[in-house]
């Protein structure tokens, strides 16, 4: 098998000339027949035992062609895209038969290609970074809420319930003196001014002691869930079982040791201090990546194959399908609930996915013009990465994925950081950090045949297989 011509017919649209030789096409047919001869029956011989040239006699020299064909295909077109140095981005493949026969077979192929990519000067960009500050109200935010989530509810019994407070309470609601259905509770833990219950319960409920027994009257909202209740008057017959509020701890050395690992308040304050740095830090340092990055694609050139953008929203659509299944849904249900349908919430990945791929393409051009090319102890060393961060051994990770991909992703770091390094970068104190986090490191759009996978079936219109390059 070998690629006889290769051309450029439109954006991004390759012609192939490829040819099968007499030996392969021949070694094809018979493996066609060996696959399909068990399950033709023909007079005089059992089953599956007539022999080739019977079968050829009967139905003509050509009866396995197309599945010969169909053998070979997958490999004929995945050979022909890699000897003309081609990159191959979705499943759409437009098939012309030019011959087929004992001497071999002829044919055509239009396939979609890895867009044409120039950038702009990628060195040098001049970006702005957040100068890290922490100050000590900050600090005490922090400490305070360190307080309030180690908070203890107390019984309260010498004072009248106030708005802060959980009453525990049984109640009983009526309409026109009748209970209605789902109006009761029995020692219901009402945190008063939660908002839980209708408009104007809570605050009826504070300033009653425990033991009291009173009405709360209130009006159902007109647009209440229950159409049989909206809009109507009611009265609530309610008893305060118990009174509890929430008593923060005292905030001290001993409260320092309660909560971490260290024996004074100045201690734990130093150490939410230099949290609060490093995480400012990266996020200020993930902003500058993100707006040095977008400087690169807003200086980018590119006629983008639709495909490519098709592919990443798919892709996108599969993980959150994914993060769903993790939470015990499917996306058929989420999309229900959301009132919209697939075609409509796929649109609303199409910017990110439009972007992510901008971005990856812009990467991989400055990749082929610096002439990165990871180590085989870089691409060791994230496979040792990955497999620790999923749990499963390197080899695990080297059978799932192919290292040319890991190494493809790692040139693509190393771009990231080359323009990061050489950046003019100056500190501005004026901005709040908004950091946005960048998936340029991991998408990447190509798509190239299977192997051996999936074979055509109608030599009318042959597709070759596809795979996604994570």
């Amino acid at each position: 098998m070998s690629l006889k011509a290769s051309k450029k017919v439109d954006t991004n649209r390759y012609e192939l000339e490829i040819i099968i030789d007499k030996e392969t096409f021949a070694k094809a047919n018979l493996q066609a027949y060996r696959e399909n001869v068990k399950k033709i029956n023909v007079p005089g011989f059992r089953k599956g035992k007539a022999p080739f040239s019977i079968l050829k006699s009967m139905y003509g020299e050509g009866v396995f062609y197309e599945d010969a064909l169909n053998i070979l295909y997958p490999d004929a077109v995945e050979g022909a895209i890699k000897e003309a140095n081609l990159k191959f981005v979705d499943d759409k493949i437009d098939f012309d038969m030019v011959s087929i026969g004992e001497e071999g077979a002829h044919f055509k192929v239009t396939i979609t290609v890895y867009p044409e990519v120039t950038v702009g000067d990628y060195k040098g960009i001049k970006a702005e970074k957040i100068a890290v500050e922490v100050t000590d109200s900050e600090i005490e935010e922090e400490v305070a809420r360190l307080a309030d989530r180690n908070a203890r509810m107390i019984e309260i019994t010498d004072r009248a319930a106030e708005m802060g407070d959980t009453a525990v309470i049984d109640f009983e609601g009526f309409i026109d003196d009748k209970a209605f259905e789902g109006g009761k509770g029995e020692a219901f833990a009402l945190a008063l001014g939660s908002g839980q219950f209708i408009p104007g319960f809570e605050e009826q409920v504070a300033g009653h002691n425990v033991g009291e027994e009173f009405d709360v009257n209130v009006n159902f909202p007109e647009e209440y869930q229950a159409e049989e209740l909206a809009g109507k008057p009611a009265v609530f017959k309610v008893k305060i079982l118990e009174i509890k509020t929430r008593e923060l701890p005292a905030i001290d050395d001993e409260f320092a040791k309660d909560v971490s690992e260290f024996d004074t308040l100045d201690e734990l304050k130093a150490d939410l201090k230099a949290k609060a740095i490093e995480r400012k830090n990266k996020a200020a340092d993930e902003q500058v990546e993100n707006d040095i990055v977008d400087k690169i694609v807003d200086d980018m050139k590119a006629e983008i194959p639709e495909a490519m953008i098709t592919n990443r929203v798919k892709q996108m659509v599969q993980d959150f399908a994914y993060r769903l299944q993790m939470q015990g849904m499917n996306i058929e249900t989420y999309i229900q609930y959301t009132g919209t349908d697939m075609a409509e919430f796929e649109k609303t990945f199409r910017p990110q996915a439009e972007k992510q791929v901008k971005m990856r393409l812009a990467l991989e051009k400055i990749v082929e013009l610096e002439n990165i090319v990871p180590t085989e102890e870089d691409i060791n060393a994230q496979i040792d990465k990955m497999a620790a961060q999923y749990g499963i051994t390197s080899e695990q990770v080297k059978n799932a994925v192919p290292a040319e991909e890991i190494a493809k992703d790692l040139a693509v770091n190393k771009a990231i950081d080359l323009v990061k390094e050489s950046a003019v970068i100056t500190e501005v104190k004026e901005k709040k950090a908004t950091a946005k986090k960048t998936t340029a490191k991991k998408e990447d759009g190509e798509k190239k045949p299977a192997a051996k996978k999936t074979t055509a079936k109608k030599t009318t219109t042959k597709k070759a297989d596809t795979k996604e390059a994570e």
